[in-house]
């Protein structure tokens, strides 16, 4: 992949991101930062100042879902402590990390993906109205040339933690015979069947004899050679009528007892006989089944590669980062 191909997928990445500091304008809670840091600096990286607004600007979207999940003050206290710490820590890191980009001067992010990014989040949080984005700059206290600055930087630390992650994308056979080996309880799986269904409703008028006799016409078609999925198409009275009937695979667990009971007394490729409900009539098909046990290795391959590429590259990314910190001056608060 090129460079400038690798920043733009890292532009994608931190889109979203961007936006949502994008309207998060400083504010003056009662959050503990002005106790804890005094002279309203929390760390000096390199020579970049690290204050307690820019703390508050990248804590205040995650504030609405810390008051979600917290129980009482006091664990919502410790939960925006954490997050602080976090935050300082990434800010830090962040400084690091452009540096580290900034030695290989052939390395440049395109003023052309700076303009675009920062055209998007004028359009997606301002109505793309100039005057109300350079509005929230002015009241950030930010001039445009160094909110275009910010931009670059979150550019340049996604792109380079995005390659410190692509870095780590070979697994041998053996490591992950000897993950599954060594982790096979994990892979376990319940009895599960690839439930596709017909549903049929009960009308206003409509006895429970003329249900059954319908159902029992779709089951001789499917006795004759028709598929399950085509007759579902023309019978069914729910939500996966287009796709077939197609409800996925299903665990004993995932239904309710009526439908658990029939489906898994089926073999793969049979048809139920008819369920009736108060809401109508059901034919169950399974598809396919799986029974339960530990899932074979060539089954779970591609999920045990993908763990181990996780792995990998987080320990090879904090890593990196130890070896940042420890080349570079900071200074805490």
């Amino acid at each position: 992949m090129t460079f400038s191909r690798c920043v733009t997928a890292a532009l994608v990445l931190l889109g979203s991101a961007l936006t949502a500091a994008a309207q998060s304008t400083p504010s003056a809670p009662d959050d503990g930062l002005n106790l804890r840091f005094a002279n309203g600096i929390a760390a000096i990286v390199e020579d970049k100042v690290i204050t307690v607004d820019d703390i508050r600007r990248e804590i205040a979207p995650y504030i609405p879902q810390l008051q979600r999940d917290a129980r009482n003050e006091r664990e919502f206290n410790q939960q925006l402590a954490q997050l602080q710490d976090d935050i300082i820590q990434n800010l830090i890191d962040r400084v690091l990390i452009v540096k580290e980009f900034r030695k290989d001067e052939k390395k440049q992010i395109p003023p052309a993906f700076i303009d675009q990014q920062i055209a998007d989040i004028q359009a997606s949080e301002f109505d793309n109205d100039r005057s109300k984005f350079l509005a929230y700059l002015r009241a950030r206290g930010t001039t445009l040339r160094e909110y275009r600055r910010e931009v670059e930087e979150d550019i340049i630390y996604g792109y380079m933690r995005q390659q410190q992650r692509k870095s780590q994308s070979i697994v041998s056979p053996v490591r992950i015979e000897n993950f599954y080996n060594e982790n096979k309880d994990r892979f376990y799986q319940e009895d599960s069947v690839h439930l596709r269904l017909i549903q049929l409703n009960r009308g206003p008028d409509e006895s429970e004899t003329q249900l059954l006799t319908k159902a029992r016409e779709i089951i001789g078609r499917f006795n004759r050679g028709e598929k399950f999925e085509d007759l579902a198409r023309e019978y069914s009275q729910d939500s996966r009528r287009a796709k077939g009937g197609d409800w996925g695979w299903q665990k004993r667990s995932d239904l309710r007892k009526d439908f658990s009971d029939p489906l898994f007394e089926l073999k793969a490729g049979e048809i139920s006989e008819p369920v009736i409900t108060p809401e109508g009539c059901f034919l169950l098909f399974a598809e396919e089944r799986k029974y339960a046990g530990i899932q074979p290795i060539d089954e779970v391959r591609d999920e045990i590669e993908r763990i181990l590429i996780q792995q990998m590259a987080r320990v090879s990314q904090d890593r990196w980062l130890e070896r940042l910190r420890r080349n570079g001056y900071v200074k805490h608060y």
